[in-house]
C-alpha cells in the first residue's frame, strides 16, 4: 500500500501540473480579451435586436395614427360639406356644429402631436441603432485580429497540454483502478487530494489528527483520509 500512496502522490504532481496549465490557459489575457469582446458583441447585437423590435412597434402605431387622422380628416371634411349644403337654422344647432368641428380638430391635433413624438422617438432609436452597429462592426474587427494571435497561441498551449496529459496517462498505469477512483471522487470537493504529514497536523488543512489516525498514517497501510477536508494523508 505504501508504494501505491508513493505512485499515487506521484500521480498528482502531474495531475496538479495539468491542473495549473489549464487555469493559465483559462486566464490567459488573449482568453480573457477575446471572451470580453465576444461578449460585447453579443450586447450590441441585443441591444440592435432591442431597437428594431421597438422600432416596429413605434411604426405600427405611427401607421396606425396617420390612418385615424386621415379617418378625422374625412369626418371635418363631410361635416363642413353638410354646413354648407344644410346651414345651421339657429345658433344651438351651429353651436353644436361647431363644437362637434372643434371635437374632429382637437382629436388630430393631438393625434399629431403623438406622431411628432414618435418620429422623434424613432430618429433616436435609429441613431441608437447605427451607434451600436457601428460599436460592433468595430469590436468584430478586433475580435477577428485577436482571434487570428489567440489561435496561434492556442495551438501551441494544446500541444503542451497533450504532453502533460500523456504525463499523467503515464503515471496512472501502475496505479490500482479503485485508489484512481478515490482520487478522483476527493477531488471534485478538495484540490490536491492527497497531502504530507505535518507533524501531528494534516498539511491539508492544518487539523491536528487522533493519535490512532497517526498511526494509520505513519503504519503506510491504508490510504488514510483527514476526517475534516477529506484528502489522503500520507508521511513526510
Amino acid at each position: 500500500m505504501e508504494q501505491q500512496l508513493e505512485l499515487l502522490w506521484q500521480y498528482q504532481q502531474v495531475d496538479m501540473e495539468v491542473e495549473r496549465f489549464e487555469r493559465e490557459m483559462r486566464q490567459s489575457p488573449n482568453r480573457q480579451k477575446l471572451i470580453k469582446q465576444r461578449d460585447f458583441l453579443m450586447e450590441q447585437q441585443n441591444v440592435v435586436k432591442r431597437i428594431e423590435q421597438e422600432v416596429a412597434i413605434l411604426s405600427d402605431r405611427m401607421e396606425a395614427i396617420r390612418d385615424e387622422i386621415t379617418r378625422l380628416q374625412s369626418a371635418v371634411a363631410d361635416l363642413q360639406s353638410q354646413v354648407e349644403q344644410n346651414p345651421p337654422q339657429d345658433v344651438e344647432e351651429a353651436r353644436k356644429q361647431i363644437q362637434a368641428a372643434q371635437k374632429l380638430v382637437n382629436t388630430i391635433s393631438r393625434y399629431e402631436t403623438e406622431l411628432t413624438k414618435l418620429r422623434k422617438d424613432a430618429d433616436l432609436r435609429d441613431r441608437h441603432q447605427h451607434e451600436a452597429r457601428v460599436r460592433a462592426a468595430k469590436t468584430r474587427a478586433e475580435f477577428d485580429q485577436l482571434k487570428k494571435v489567440y489561435d496561434v497561441e492556442y495551438k501551441k498551449q494544446s500541444v503542451e497540454l497533450e504532453r502533460l496529459r500523456a504525463r499523467v496517462t503515464e503515471a496512472a498505469k501502475n496505479i490500482a483502478p479503485e485508489m484512481l477512483e478515490r482520487y478522483k471522487v476527493i477531488k471534485k470537493h478538495s484540490i490536491p487530494p492527497m497531502t504530507r504529514l505535518q507533524g501531528d497536523r494534516c498539511g491539508g488543512c492544518n487539523m491536528s489528527l487522533p493519535a490512532a489516525v497517526l498511526g494509520q498514517v505513519r503504519s503506510g497501510s491504508a490510504a488514510v483520509e483527514c476526517e475534516n477536508c477529506g484528502r489522503i494523508i500520507i508521511t513526510q
